[in-house]
């Protein structure tokens, strides 16, 4: 059993750890952004740390930072929630060379499918159905790049998804429901998956519609009581 975790992630997606950690008995150690000071997560952790201003990039996703901090408090492991870091590789790879427990996938694993686009390039090949979209990366912006979204998007049927490969926990993505609305979605996901996590390529998907009524449908929910 650990004995202390740290939780680089903020709201309802920390308090939810921190409330497992405490019926286990485990200590819980978080961070928070400037804006952040007085929100619950911070109030219900045995241990809180200044982490940074607002900004994602400055604070939530300063690994270094981050890693100091669980040192420094000398957290046994490190529990990232969804998003954020969670799909890090490079992030997982530095807490197991400071003998840090991270909770989820190993490095190893995650760097097989970061970034995202390789995911769908492996379940492709291992023969697993995905949603459709474009099979490779894109990481121009040009017209010519444009010109093969928009053909790629016409292929599967508006509305499509553009998401950044390096993305996490939804970070970046943005709906372009027509083809006037690409370019500007191309824009943002390379400006934001950069700036964000490094990587401008993006990728194209198919936005899903009426799920809730389909599961409803083919799997309903049990109300029998």
């Amino acid at each position: 059993m650990f004995r202390k975790i740290m939780i680089p992630n903020r709201g309802e997606i920390a308090v939810r750890i921190i409330r497992t950690c405490k019926e286990l008995g485990i200590a819980t150690v978080v961070v928070y952004s400037d804006v952040d000071a007085n929100s619950l997560h911070v109030k219900l952790a045995d241990e809180a740390y200044p982490i940074g201003p607002a900004e994602a990039t400055k604070s939530y996703l300063n690994t270094e930072k981050i890693i100091e901090v669980a040192i420094r408090s000398r957290s046994d492991a490190l529990h990232p929630g969804y998003g954020f870091l969670a799909e890090n590789p490079e992030f997982a790879e530095m807490c197991e060379k400071q003998g840090i427990v991270f909770i989820g996938p190993t490095s190893e694993c995650m760097y097989k499918v970061k970034p995202k686009h390789r995911a769908r390039q492996l379940m492709r090949m291992l023969n697993i159905p995905i949603i459709p979209g474009s099979d490779e990366p894109f990481s121009g912006a040009s017209s010519a790049t444009v010109s093969e979204v928009e053909q790629v998007a016409e292929g599967i049927g508006y509305p499509v998804i553009i998401k950044p490969s390096g993305g996490g926990g939804g970070i970046g993505m943005v709906v372009a429901r027509n083809k006037e609305e690409i370019e500007g979605a191309i824009r943002f996901v390379k400006e934001r998956g950069k700036k964000a996590f490094g990587v401008p390529s993006f990728y194209v998907e198919k936005l899903l519609t009426g799920v809730k009524q389909l599961r409803s449908r083919y799997w309903p929910i049990n109300t029998a009581t």
